[in-house]
């Protein structure tokens, strides 16, 4: 009841402010059912729910924490829930909990959404719930493409930052020729796209492109047509993700096609897929990342307090969940409202450093989150010295230089 009373106090003084016109940020001054819904769909059982999962949604409870804990009485509402539903990578899962979510649990925004063909389904409702979607887990580009819309924000990586980092670097080191092995929905045919184009782009070329079912636990069909390929690839370039991912290294290790001269890089890694295999089982090999946990000061205290919460060191998606989570919770604070036209108002154009995102910008043109972003190598478990230290960080990609242009595609009306 204390809670209640302070928004109610809070939504008061607004209505005195005309409207909260002379409040932060102006934009109607009311915070709906008196309270903030922020919900997570994500996978929380399948592939994808160990890099993100059950943990992201720690990740925005520490949000909401740490943003209460800053902002005390001053925050326009300290009544704020966070609840989460497992989507199973499915579209049409995610499309009906979407639209539960907004209808029935009255979510204001909706966070995370891995399985590029999932948020694509998410984005479509928000839209026409001119309800806010702040994906993290997604990396197609058509969220800052032609499915863009007012009301979906892309946040934290896509495949063009993945392709450029990875699929430029990688092929100018001298791997030239390329087989990609790729899953076969949204994602997986955006880094296909993605990485061709950074490939050739860099000198090289695409002796031959496979989609693979997704989900898959056998990849020996494309791995043992890689030897006889002409001309024989220098490198296979796989684009899974997760379980997927670990899946394909086992076997790729299996068939010791680094011995036969073969070489492996990475589209997606996550520190979880590295933890699952040991750090020798990808040793060497290179890839982009969006953020690393050990990268910084800054960067390990916040994993110390996840790591007590949750029994683990964070992704980087745990890391932009919270971001996430913490800009929306901003926003609504700046604009003195939950209401997701002045929200969005107040995210467009806005640029922050914080706990995930350096030198980050959400540009206005097409919601995506820009920041830079790393370079990094898995390390040998003979360099490793303590749980989790797995990656050694090679070089900052600055957010200028990490993602594409505005898309002509893109129109946010």
């Amino acid at each position: 009841m204390e809670v209640l009373g302070k928004a109610v106090a809070l939504t008061a003084t607004c209505a005195l402010l005309a409207a909260c016109g002379g409040g932060p940020g102006g934009g109607g001054g009311k915070i709906s059912d008196d309270k903030i819904v922020l919900a997570v769909l994500n996978d929380q059982s399948g592939v994808y729910a160990d890099l993100s999962g059950k943990s992201s949604v720690t990740a925005v409870e520490m949000a909401v924490a740490d943003w209460k804990a800053r902002l005390g009485d001053d925050a326009v509402t300290t009544d704020i829930e966070v609840v989460s539903v497992d989507h199973q990578n499915k579209p049409d899962i995610a499309n009906s909990k979407a639209q539960e979510l907004y209808d029935r649990q009255r979510a204001d925004v909706i966070l995370d959404v891995p399985t590029s063909s999932a948020a694509l389904a998410v984005a479509n409702v928000a839209k026409s719930k001119k309800k806010i979607f702040m994906d993290v887990g997604a990396a197609t580009t058509a969220l800052e493409g032609e499915q863009c819309n007012k009301y979906t924000f892309h946040y934290g990586y896509n495949t063009y930052m993945l392709a450029n980092g990875t699929g430029a670097t990688v092929t100018r080191d001298g791997a030239k020729n390329w087989y990609l092995v790729y899953p076969d929905y949204a994602f997986g045919q955006d880094m296909e796209a993605s990485f061709t184009d950074a490939v050739k782009g860099a000198g090289g070329s695409i002796v031959r492109s496979d989609p693979a079912p997704f989900p898959n636990d056998n990849f020996s069909t494309f791995l043992l047509k890689a030897p006889g390929l002409s001309p024989k690839p220098q490198v296979i370039g796989t684009m899974q993700a997760g379980g997927d991912l670990v899946n394909l290294v086992k076997q790729y290790n299996e068939y010791k096609l680094r011995d036969k001269g073969i070489g492996l890089a990475v589209g997606l890694m996550f520190i979880t897929d590295i933890h699952s295999l040991g750090p020798d089982a990808l040793a060497g090999t290179k890839f982009t990342d969006a953020w690393y946990w050990n990268a910084t000061p800054e960067n390990r205290a916040w994993a110390d307090e996840f790591q007590a919460k949750a029994g683990k060191r964070p992704s980087f998606p745990n890391a932009a969940n919270y971001s996430a989570a913490t800009q929306y919770l901003d926003a609504v604070q700046r604009a003195g409202t939950d209401g997701s036209d002045a929200v969005v108002e107040e995210l467009e154009g806005h640029a922050f450093t914080d706990v995930f995102a350096k030198n980050g910008t959400i540009r206005p043109e097409d919601h995506l989150l820009t920041h830079d972003v790393s370079l990094a190598q898995v390390k040998p478990k003979s360099e490793v010295t303590e749980p989790w230290d797995y990656e050694k960080i090679l070089s900052t990609i600055p957010a200028a230089e990490a993602f594409q242009p505005v898309s002509p595609d893109c129109s946010m009306g």
